[in-house]
């Protein structure tokens, strides 16, 4: 029985076709961060520790490409996993990722990418590398609501779009975080974050 190969799927692309891994690795690491607020009370000996929320999920591995076999330049397979992290001119940012494995499925993105070569031709050319990927959880707006308890989520607001608004500029003003913009995107079906039109009502999620 054949291994099933893991892939690297751009959710971004015009075509999201799956980009395999040469070999598989050997193994991933997947790490959750949990954040506490610590509350000075005058008095006590110790502070007090307060939730203030998680993290998003962290999975780490490395990739391994080798093409000593055919005398290929190495960088000719890694080009399409490197090239996950450019920025897409659609949205302005690096793209969302699915990575599939077995029954591994990761909704993410690109956090960074470590490339290391370590085998070379008689020319200089690169035929082994080895690359060190960092990826971060990218789960949809519905996706983290739904495994909320219903007393923790409160009404999403509503908005009207003003002229010159883009979905940064609203997320800044309304979320107090530019960054913010996709669970405004995700909320309201809007593929493209430059395009909003004046007088659009807008739904703005409030999560606590």
């Amino acid at each position: 029985m054949a291994l099933t190969k893991a892939v690297i799927v751009n959710k971004d692309a015009a075509i999201p076709l799956p980009i395999p891994v040469m070999f598989n690795p050997p193994d991933y690491q997947m790490t959750r961060t949990s954040r506490f607020a610590e509350l000075k009370v005058p008095g006590l000996p110790s502070s007090v520790l307060q939730y203030v929320g998680s993290d998003a999920q962290t999975l780490n591995m490395e990739l391994f490409f080798d093409t000593t076999d055919t005398g290929v330049d190495v960088r000719t397979r890694t080009e399409a996993i490197v090239g996950l992290t450019a920025i897409q001119p659609s949205t302005k940012a690096p793209p969302r990722l699915l990575l599939l494995w077995g029954s591994l499925i990761f909704p993410c993105v690109m956090m960074s990418i470590k490339q290391h070569y370590e085998y070379f031709n008689s020319l200089g050319m690169p035929l082994r590398a080895k690359l060190s990927v960092e990826f971060k959880g990218n789960d949809t707006l519905e996706t983290l609501i739904a495994k909320l308890p219903l007393p923790l989520i409160d009404q999403a607001v509503r908005y009207a779009a003003k002229s010159g608004d883009t979905l940064q500029s609203i997320a800044a003003t309304q979320m107090n975080d530019s960054s913010k913009w996709r669970l405004i995107a995700e909320a309201n079906g809007i593929d493209n974050p430059r395009a909003v039109n004046h007088g659009i009502q807008l739904s703005i999620p409030k999560v606590f």
